[in-house]
C-alpha cells in the first residue's frame, strides 16, 4: 500500500508570493485548517517543500 500524507493549512496565504499561493491552491488547500489526502510522491513532496511553513504534514 503507497504512503499517503494528511496535509493542513495551517497559516494564512495572504500576504505570499503568487507562486506560493498557487502551489497552495494546486495541493487543494482554500482554507486555513483544511485537510488533504495525498500520495507520497516526489511530485508532492517538491510542493511541500516550497510551502512547509505555510503547512503542518502527517503520515497517514
Amino acid at each position: 500500500m503507497a504512503k499517503k500524507l494528511e496535509i493542513t493549512l495551517t497559516r494564512s496565504i495572504i500576504g505570499r508570493s503568487e507562486v506560493q499561493k498557487a502551489t497552495v491552491q494546486t495541493l487543494g488547500l482554500k482554507k486555513i485548517h483544511q485537510s488533504v489526502v495525498r500520495e507520497d510522491t516526489p511530485a508532492v513532496r517538491g510542493m511541500l517543500n516550497k510551502v512547509s511553513h505555510l503547512v503542518a504534514v502527517k503520515e497517514v
